[in-house]
């Protein structure tokens, strides 16, 4: 199987098989993440996640659940998206769980009929990171969005029958912010109602934005 660059998942994918149908993160500016830092962002050619389904198959028996990399699988058109999950329900039908990474730009940019298609051909929960629901952290950390485009994003996944998974970063408002970033998060997880939420601590790590500021 093809994979480019170091590899992530969520923490509840730990078991599943991950097919690496994107490299890298559309977005890939937030100050305090040193995630893809390594590749470009990119779509891997349908044929080739093809193949990598086809070697799949040959080496594991049974495959319950996987996982759709890399940071934005949810970007990929739509069409090719849909042949990919197709095929995946074809070669595993064995397969009880699909999921992948969604940005809130995926979201927004594919309309309410793409992401039901998409839905009913397999693809079961999305993760997405809201990090907070502060809009002055959100600029500071150069997340790319609004927290009214992120709640937007979220309502936007439910109603189409997703399961939504969201992470926030518990200390990303810092001392001046933290009171801001605390309510306004609590705010923004109650009006996009995810099904799951999953905080982390920030760790400011060397080599990102964040640390050399």
């Amino acid at each position: 199987m093809h994979y480019e660059g170091t590899i992530y998942r969520p923490p509840s994918e730990a078991y599943s098989l991950i097919v690496q149908i994107t490299v890298g993160c559309s977005h890939n500016g937030c100050k305090f993440c040193n995630m893809y830092k390594d590749k470009r962002f990119h779509m891997n050619k349908l044929d080739q996640i093809m193949g990598d389904l086809d070697e799949a198959r040959m080496m594991y028996t049974y495959v319950d659940r996987m996982f759709l990399a890399d940071g934005d699988a949810l970007v990929y058109r739509t069409k090719d998206l849909i042949t990919i999950l197709d095929a995946i329900k074809e070669k595993f039908p064995e397969c009880q769980r699909i999921t992948s990474y969604a940005t809130p730009m995926s979201l927004l940019s594919k309309s309410e009929e793409e992401l039901k298609t998409v839905r009913e051909h397999g693809l079961e929960m999305l993760y997405m990171g809201l990090e907070s629901g502060c809009d002055e952290v959100l600029q500071r950390v150069n997340k790319g969005h609004t927290s009214e485009r992120i709640i937007e994003a979220g309502k936007k996944a439910k109603a189409a029958g997703f399961k939504l998974s969201v992470t926030i970063l518990s200390g990303l408002g810092g001392e001046e912010l933290w009171k801001e970033h605390a309510v306004e998060t609590g705010k923004t997880i109650t009006l996009m109602k995810p099904d799951y939420v999953g905080e982390m601590t920030l760790n400011i790590i060397p080599g990102t934005k964040l640390y050399e500021e």
